[in-house]
């Protein structure tokens, strides 16, 4: 299981390998959502983010050699409400992090291939993704900036993403400059949502457990931030079949 989002009946959607999604609830698979997918049966999904309809946006992962060389681009995905998965996006170099503006007329997007957090007009009645541009650009230099990865976007419209190699988690204004970071002791952060009571804890995931030697013993670590001077909003739930 790759990825999930919490369906409005309180059960779950699990996001596997092969882009096969099943609906889970209480240790039980309830169904199938979606079988495997033939032509993604050498890749897996990645993140996903209900939008505020209820669908789900859901990226894959890239094919490579043993050398990293790129077979095939990562896709991204948008799941209807009666189970239908189409393509939205192609030529990705490795899908990640999204979310939604609060007045859910912006959806963020990263592209973890190209350093990249893009943004799109989004139409809330059809889904459709229009007028993509560039929101945040990682440089290559120096490697200590790390790469663009999971991310979050809070009540103000603002971005904060995790940098994967970098350690931090950053927090970009309404223009996609940086306004701060928040540094972590291990390098590889992966994402970063608001929860707690009134949205003001920031929760920050880590990869690396199983190599704490060469990442450090905080690899793997769920951090919770507080002070930060952010505050999110409530995520939206997947209605998927319901």
């Amino acid at each position: 299981m790759a990825a999930f989002t919490i369906q409005a009946d309180g059960s779950m959607l699990l996001f596997h390998d092969k882009c096969a999604i099943t609906q889970w609830k209480a240790g039980k698979t309830l169904k199938t959502v979606v079988g495997d997918v033939a032509e993604e049966a050498d890749t897996r999904f990645n993140d996903v983010c209900a939008d505020p309809e209820g669908r789900v946006f859901c990226g894959t992962m890239p094919v490579r050699t043993k050398d990293k060389v790129v077979l095939r681009y990562a896709k991204l995905f948008l799941l209807e409400r009666d189970g239908t998965l189409k393509p939205v996006l192609d030529g990705i170099g490795n899908s990640n992090g999204a979310g939604f503006t609060p007045d859910e007329k912006v959806f963020f997007y990263t592209d973890t291939g190209t350093r990249t957090i893009y943004r799109f007009d989004y139409d809330r009645k059809s889904g459709s993704l229009t007028h993509q541009r560039n929101h945040v650009v990682v440089p290559e230099e120096p490697a200590s900036e790390g790469k663009p990865d999971g991310m979050t976007v809070d009540a103000a419209g603002q971005v904060w993403g995790a940098r994967w190699g970098g350690g931090r988690v950053v927090h970009y204004g309404l223009d996609g400059k940086e306004l701060g970071h928040i540094k972590l002791p291990t390098p590889n952060t992966s994402c970063c949502c608001f929860g707690g009571e009134t949205y003001e804890d920031l929760y920050v995931t880590t990869a690396g457990g199983h190599e704490k030697d060469k990442l450090g013993p905080e690899a793997g670590t769920l951090y919770r931030v507080r002070g930060h001077g952010g505050k999110g909003k409530p995520e939206h739930f997947s209605r998927i079949g319901l």
